[in-house]
């Protein structure tokens, strides 16, 4: 097994946020290409607030005169805060009331990260709604902007680890749970949106970006550091450093297109649960517990596409497996959304 660098990195808010949205030189020239403004609804979520940074660094850096508008109800305090302290135009609202769509600002470029996953169980009608109703509003309003709309690698449901992970052309899944179903439900409103309004549309099928205070690897680590088992269920998964993941949602809108375009957006790697809890059990010095045999079928997709349209990831998963470890050993910020990674059946 690959061991990790005993050197640690000194761990702040500030630093780990400094690190996700500043922008490569990749980004601040794409930036340049983008035509008009970007607003991102639903910016007050977990990807949100660096995903409106990044943008917005990266068009100071471009020295060119673009407006980042940030729109959400904010329930996070934080977020908003960050959001303002970087000088990112807030719309507060709730997209869900009657006739807030209608009021934003027209804009030529819309990233959409609305969605409802967790608490779909038990309350299922919500998470319908927000995430195929909303949907159909926006597809509405915006036909005329470039839309990326964020979805979710579930789509595809369960695949083979012999296969090479689900690709773009496979089928996607209607038969995992209401959040699952709901899911598809979402790309399917947005691409009858595109088909019947001609808009350009990107979708954005992300699996598992990691950010130090939540993610797949601090689910596991977090579970080594405190002694509990670790389910082998879904015993491989994709991940991204999130850094990398917004830097391709803002780029992403130059490949927005009609018909719509679908991607998968994650790491080059099928990861081990086994392997992310060993290695950091070796750094802690901890031996980890394991519950259940790992499975002939996980939920892996092949980013080959998105690799080769926006180059590799540029944090290995060896790193951020240590970033994590540090990130949490230095009392670091939790945000309490677990993932949930080794859930099968698509019920949240």
């Amino acid at each position: 097994m690959m061991k990790l660098k005993n050197n640690k990195t000194m761990w702040t808010e500030e630093k780990l946020n400094d690190l996700m949205t500043t922008p490569s030189e990749t980004l601040v020239e794409d930036v340049k290409k983008i035509k008009g403004d970007i607003m991102i609804l639903g910016a007050g979520g977990k990807m949100g607030p660096t995903l409106a940074i990044l943008a917005k660094n990266a068009i100071k850096k471009a020295n060119i005169n673009k407006r980042v508008i940030a729109v959400s109800r904010f329930s996070d305090p934080i977020a908003r805060s960050v959001l303002e302290s970087n000088d990112i135009e807030i719309i507060a609202c709730d997209l869900m009331e009657d006739g807030v769509i209608d009021k934003l600002p027209d804009v030529e470029n819309v990233i959409y990260m609305v969605g409802r996953k967790f608490g779909t169980v038990g309350n299922e009608i919500l998470s319908w709604g927000m995430n195929t109703w909303l949907p159909v509003e926006v597809a509405k309003r915006f036909k005329e902007s470039n839309i990326l709309v964020f979805s979710t690698g579930g789509v595809y449901g369960l695949t083979s680890v012999f296969d090479g992970g689900s690709i773009e052309t496979d089928s996607i899944s209607t038969t995992s749970g209401d959040y699952v179903m709901s899911a598809v439900g979402r790309e399917r409103m947005f691409q009858f949106g595109s088909e019947k309004y001609g808009t350009k549309l990107f979708i954005y099928r992300l699996t598992y970006a990691i950010d130090l205070r939540y993610g797949v690897i601090h689910d596991i680590a977090t579970r080594v550091i405190n002694d509990e088992p670790i389910s082998l269920k879904t015993s491989l998964f994709n991940c991204i450093w999130q850094g990398d993941a917004n830097e391709i949602a803002i780029r992403g809108l130059l490949y927005a297109d009609n018909p719509a375009v679908p991607m998968n957006i994650t790491g080059p790697e099928a990861v081990s649960v086994r392997y992310v809890a060993n290695v950091v059990g070796e750094m802690v010095g901890k031996k980890p517990s394991f519950i259940g045999e790992e499975s002939v079928d996980s939920s892996i997709r092949n980013a080959g596409k998105s690799i080769e349209t926006f180059g590799y990831p540029t944090v290995s998963v060896n790193t951020l497996i240590k970033w994590t470890v540090e990130w949490i050993r230095f009392g670091g910020r939790d945000l309490g959304k677990p993932t949930h990674f080794e859930e099968r059946g698509g019920k949240y």
